[in-house]
């Protein structure tokens, strides 16, 4: 324990920022902007590959059905050294660790939420659909104005789940040396060699601590809007239609 203490007292600001600002910001502070700015990233790609995934249209869908099961098929790892190798190419420069973890978190987490924004879509009741075009919207009015409201309402502690993966999906990025929480303590044990249970214990419980946290979050949530949804079906009817001020205003006046 007292082994655990010293290391947390002369190490830990090396676990947290790194060597800023006397050198690279590091440690949690870059595995947490890797995680916001991965799942902030990911979000509009995810719900576009949704709304693709869920077109009337095959030409549009199928696309959409292969990538995703390509993405999601792929260890993340694999996906890694992937763009790793193949975007420097590409774009004909070389790229820092932080971006090419960076990509990969985008493009990765976008399949998954994309699954996770296409559940939410289809457990809502057909009638929130038929009501919003009965009343004169269009499929993508629709669906912009009406059914993803509430899908990405109901989803949100699953999408807070999914960050929550990708703050421990972060930890990948020390195969290709990103500065990030898990980097920062085998830089720990390589300068004290003799110490590397203590050290790792450490990173264990900073990731256990930081993840129960948000799930517990979630849990909240989740709790939260499950009874918003029980009243709701309640007051209104499960096929009752839940148009938002913006739709009503393009729908008009129902003659």
């Amino acid at each position: 324990m007292t082994d655990i203490l010293t290391i947390v007292r002369d190490y830990g600001m090396l676990m947290l920022v790194g060597q800023y600002p006397n050198g690279p910001l590091g440690g949690l502070a870059i595995t947490l902007a890797l995680s916001v700015l991965g799942i902030a990233l990911a979000f509009p790609l995810g719900v576009l590959l949704a709304l693709a995934r869920i077109s009337p249209f095959g030409f549009v869908r199928a696309p959409a059905v292969v990538l995703i099961a390509v993405v999601r098929g792929v260890p993340l790892i694999m996906f890694i050294f992937w763009v790793y190798f193949f975007l420097p190419v590409l774009v004909g420069r070389p790229i820092s660790g932080f971006t090419t973890l960076l990509v990969t978190l985008v493009i990765y987490e976008a399949a998954y939420l994309a699954e996770i924004v296409r559940a939410g879509i289809e457990g809502l009741p057909k009638g929130q659909m038929e009501g919003a075009r009965s009343v004169g919207l269009s499929y993508m009015k629709a669906m912009r104005l009406v059914v993803l409201p509430q899908a990405l309402y109901n989803m949100v502690p699953s999408m807070l789940g999914q960050f929550v993966s990708t703050i421990k999906e972060t930890s990948l990025g020390y195969v290709i040396a990103v500065n990030e929480l898990t980097f920062a303590a085998n830089q720990i044990n390589s300068m004290l060699l003799s110490k590397p249970f203590q050290v790792y214990l450490i990173l264990a419980l900073t990731y256990f601590v930081l993840c129960f946290s948000l799930t517990q979050v979630a849990r909240l949530l989740e709790r939260r809007i499950a009874r918003r949804r029980a009243g709701a079906g309640a007051a209104k009817g499960a096929t009752a239609v839940t148009v938002s001020p913006a739709a009503a205003a393009v729908a008009g006046p129902i003659p």
